[in-house]
């Protein structure tokens, strides 16, 4: 190949590639820009149908109107406005009144996406999963698994106050920034580990380990690994931090110490003595100060209110080894743990 051809091929090549990335990103705008317009038209064809029906005060001629407006809609606009979609729309109105709430969803989030979310009817609960849908850029199938494992149950922040969680969640959608309560869970399921009843806590730490990027996506996208059985030296005397993360969008390091036994309250003198050493040795400057997650086999709320654990920075989580179905999801935590006890006191035998 002679060099003018060759230099005339790479110029070609570069151009194609450049023209192509042109190409794309327009595809993707436009795709954005009509999956926005028609979850926002989907709004207000769910606004313009509850206004009528209001109107008339009467249910049955609801059903009847959507019917008789699906019927002519389906025949002029095809089957996307048939009489299921049409009540999606109306319930999509209803679950998300605020139109600014729903220009800013309708940039991030489909039309999938808010089927799955309007089928939720606790509506602190909605707005959490449509918040961190939108923060974390959940695929309709992730949401879909956070649901399942009832990721907002077994978040801190369904715990706490109404308020607490309306000012958190607004926090996290308009500064994007995520405050402990919405990542740290209680009771963390660990059956993705593949562990049995009967484990060492070695080996559930080499399991979460194995499985690190499972763990980390289950909590959200800023935990990054910084050490494993972090030694750290007080008093010429040694100790092992578990493990050590570092969360980007709050600043800030994050121990995470696992024990097999129940709560004890030696373990948060334990543990808030790595916060203070990491506190005075491995913050840096603009980060907040370190938070840590203690996973016990079991532990007593009485002892952890007593103890204000919360307004320490520190957060105590029980763990099981299987997800229960939803309705057992108490029973089943009791459970596990007599059972761990069980098959740890059949070894020692």
């Amino acid at each position: 190949m002679s060099k003018e051809i060759k230099n005339n091929y790479n110029e070609l090549t570069v151009l194609y590639q450049n023209v192509s990335t042109l190409i794309e990103k327009t595809k993707e705008k436009i795709y954005h820009s009509v999956n926005s317009e028609l979850v926002l038209l989907y709004w207000n064809i769910g606004k313009t149908i509850k206004q009528d029906i209001i109107k008339s005060e009467r249910a049955v001629y609801g059903e009847n109107v959507v019917e008789a407006l699906a019927k002519e809609l389906s025949e002029q606009y095809g089957k996307g406005y048939g009489k299921r979609n049409l009540f999606r729309m109306i319930k999509f109105y209803e679950a998300f009144g605020d139109y600014k709430i729903v220009t800013t969803m309708s940039a991030q989030l489909t039309w999938s996406h808010l089927v799955e979310l309007i089928s939720i009817e606790d509506s602190l609960k909605r707005e959490f999963y449509a918040t961190m849908s939108s923060n974390e850029r959940w695929s309709v199938r992730t949401l879909r698994e956070r649901k399942s494992s009832m990721m907002y149950e077994r978040t801190a922040i369904s715990k706490k106050p109404d308020l607490t969680i309306i000012n958190d969640l607004k926090l996290l959608r308009e500064e994007n920034k995520m405050t402990p309560d919405l990542f740290f869970k209680d009771p963390y399921v660990l059956d993705f580990l593949g562990l049995e009843d009967t484990y060492s806590e070695k080996d559930l730490e080499n399991a979460i380990l194995a499985e690190l990027e499972k763990f980390i996506l289950e909590m959200g996208i800023d935990f990054a690994l910084l050490g494993r059985q972090k030694r750290i030296t007080i008093d010429n005397r040694d100790y092992y931090i578990d493990l050590l993360f570092y969360h980007r969008r709050m600043k800030r390091l994050v121990v995470i110490e696992l024990k097999l036994e129940e709560f004890k309250p030696e373990h948060k003198g334990q543990v808030e003595l790595y916060l203070r050493w990491l506190n005075k040795y491995e913050k840096m400057e603009g980060e907040e100060s370190p938070l840590a997650l203690i996973l016990c086999a079991e532990k007593s709320n009485e002892t952890i209110e007593l103890l204000e654990l919360d307004n320490s920075g520190i957060h105590v989580a029980q763990y099981l080894t299987q997800m229960p179905p939803k309705e057992l999801f108490e029973e089943k935590l009791h459970k596990a743990i007599q059972r761990a006890k069980m098959h740890l006191e059949q070894r020692k035998m």
